[in-house]
This record gives C-alpha cells, sequence and structure tokens, in this order.
C-alpha cells in the first residue's frame, strides 16, 4: 500500500481576508505536483488580478472564470474591463459561461411558474452547505472552463474559489465537461474554511 502526506489548510472563517493566504497554498501545491494550469473564479477581476501578480516569473497558466452577462442585473458583465485587458496582455486566458450548477434550472426554480428546485441546484446546494461554498464554486468553474476548452479533462488543474469575494479554497481536480459530470474528480482539498 502506497500513500502521501500532504497538509490541508483550514481558515478561521470564509472570506475574501483568506486570498494572500489562498494564493501561497495554490502555488505551492501547483510546484509540489507540477500542475501547469490554475483556474480561478473572480467576479470583478480583483482576485484573479492579485493571482496574475503572484505568478509572474512562474510557468503557469492562468484561466479565469467569470459571471456570465446578466448574472446580477441583465445585460451587465460584472468584470472591470480595465482588469480584463490587463490580465489578457499578460496572457491570460478569461472565460465566461453560463453557470454549470444552476444556469436555466435557476430561473425555472425562481420563476414560481415551476414549483420546486431542481437536480442540479441540489448537486449545488450539496456541495455548498457539506463542504464549502469556495468548492462549489471551484468545480463550477472548472466544469465552465472545460466546456468552453480551456482545460481537457485529461490533465489535472488546481481550482480556487471564494465565499462571496476573494478566495478561500483550493482544491486538486481532474475536469470534466458538464454533460460527463459525474467523471469530474476533486482529488484533493488543500484550503477551506472550517465554518461555512
Amino acid at each position: 500500500m502506497s500513500f502521501v502526506r500532504k497538509y490541508i489548510y483550514y481558515f478561521d472563517r470564509p472570506g475574501e481576508e483568506n486570498t494572500e493566504d489562498t494564493i501561497r497554498f495554490a502555488l505551492e501545491r501547483a510546484e509540489e505536483l507540477g500542475i501547469g494550469k490554475i483556474v480561478v473564479a473572480s467576479t470583478s477581476g480583483e482576485t484573479a488580478m492579485k493571482f496574475s501578480e503572484a505568478m509572474k516569473g512562474k510557468t503557469l497558466s492562468l484561466i479565469v472564470v467569470t459571471h456570465a452577462f446578466g448574472f446580477s442585473q441583465p445585460g451587465v458583465w460584472e468584470f472591470d474591463p480595465v482588469i480584463a485587458r490587463e490580465l489578457e496582455e499578460r496572457g491570460v486566458k478569461i472565460v465566461t459561461g453560463t453557470h454549470a450548477l444552476s444556469g436555466l434550472e435557476r430561473a425555472l426554480s425562481r420563476s414560481g411558474r415551476v414549483g420546486g428546485g431542481s437536480r442540479t441546484e441540489a448537486i449545488a446546494e450539496a456541495f455548498r452547505r457539506t463542504i464549502a461554498v469556495g468548492l462549489k464554486v471551484a468545480v463550477e468553474c472548472v466544469l465552465i472552463a472545460a466546456d468552453q476548452g480551456a482545460i481537457l479533462p485529461s490533465e489535472e488543474v488546481i481550482a480556487v474559489g471564494g465565499t462571496v469575494s476573494g478566495a478561500d479554497t483550493v482544491c486538486v481536480i481532474k475536469p470534466s465537461h458538464t454533460a460527463a459530470f459525474f467523471d469530474l474528480q476533486v482529488r484533493e482539498i488543500v484550503a477551506m474554511p472550517r465554518v461555512r
């Protein structure tokens, strides 16, 4: 029997104040495993910019996954266009896609015309409630990035999510496309908040 001993970092509480440590843990684990891509959730671009700054001089690729247009209000993209241009000039791939664990399902459950939640929303809620909001975000971002062709199902990635703002969860994921969701594997949790 063989096994590997690794550290898991637990934050006392979720939130933006964990971002700098989250970046450090993500970069350390990527280096330890020889993983070349880091997938990061970013709503406004601030977290993405912090990752980009920390990755200067490294041979890692940064894939940033944003909210879809219209997520908070019709026709609006929440990502700062100035930050988007700066990141693209640095070679960062920005992916914007429909939330894999809600999307159309959320419209149906919130409309009042169709009762109850969906199986897809139940999966998302299970991640949020039993593990961490950031894990749900990280998994969803990996699905979106794979569906957009930014990562391949054959490669492990470091995935980073957060609770409301900033970053507080790091995991190692073997991706899948949304249509093959149950092929996705969360292989390691590197860091997460203990309290949700």
